[in-house]
């Protein structure tokens, strides 16, 4: 049991009997009165979005989570299917669960899910990527009233912007935090 003013922003706590994690967390003082904490929820198990006050004495629990390095496989029919690296055993995530993982999926790519009691409620994709540009505008030499960047469509889906001399085929690393170009792979 942690206290609220505690919480910080990618914890993982219990609310209400479900696994939550933390998204934002906001400290509000009122005049003459106890300060709240203000957090933005995210529920792990339906993947619905809460706004919760917390006293700041109130006491929270934090959630015990699991986490088992997986290698992603294949997809089929919105199920996505990854493979423990330790005891090759498979699992199949729903595409609802994945949410912004899902334009990091690369055969072979090795994710961490985080289980709850024995069920999947969480994919955290490695830190870089590469991946395959397959749509930008081409390079035109010389053409310095052009801005700095161009959009560039991946082959997962993402679209990313890149320096003006990325073209299609090229391979480029991205950082899955912010979904942003890092640079061109050699």
């Amino acid at each position: 049991m942690i206290v609220a003013t505690q919480l910080r922003a990618g914890m993982t706590i219990l609310h209400n009997g479900a696994p939550c994690k933390v998204l934002e967390v906001t400290h509000v003082v009122q005049q003459q009165r106890r300060g709240i904490i203000q957090a933005r929820l995210r529920n792990l198990i339906d993947n619905s979005v809460i706004e919760h006050r917390f006293r700041s004495d109130e006491k929270v629990e934090r959630a015990i989570l699991e986490q088992h390095e997986m290698e992603y496989i294949y997809s089929t029919d919105g199920e996505y299917y990854f493979m423990n690296t330790e005891t090759y055993e498979q699992i199949a995530i729903p595409k609802d669960l994945l949410g912004d993982a899902i334009y990091y999926l690369k055969p072979n790519t090795r994710f961490t899910v985080e289980f709850y009691e024995g069920r999947p409620v969480g994919v955290e994709p490695p830190l870089v990527v590469e991946l395959k540009v397959v749509e930008t505008q081409p390079y035109m030499k010389g053409a310095t009233a052009a801005s700095s960047s161009k959009p560039a469509k991946l082959e997962t889906g993402l679209t990313v912007n890149v320096p003006p001399f990325i073209e299609v085929g090229d391979v480029v690393r991205i950082d899955t935090r912010e979904g942003k170009y890092i640079e061109r792979a050699k």
